[in-house]
């Protein structure tokens, strides 16, 4: 999803503004799901990652 929205971005497309509001529900779901695991590294990180995402994707609406 990130590469795609990235790829939109990129071109200035018109549709771009509707994958940042996917981007920002999938990052917001995956690390929610991923924060139901802090005690492994990967998924902690992920989660991190995911949060960030979508909240750069936030701000770029």
């Amino acid at each position: 999803m990130c590469n795609l929205l990235a790829s939109y971005l990129s071109r200035n497309s018109a549709h771009a503004s509707h994958l940042l509001k996917e981007c920002i529900e999938i990052c917001e779901a995956c690390a929610t799901e991923c924060e139901k695991h802090p005690h492994m590294d990967h998924c902690r990180e992920c989660a991190e990652t995911c949060r960030k995402c979508a909240e750069a994707c936030k701000n770029a609406l």
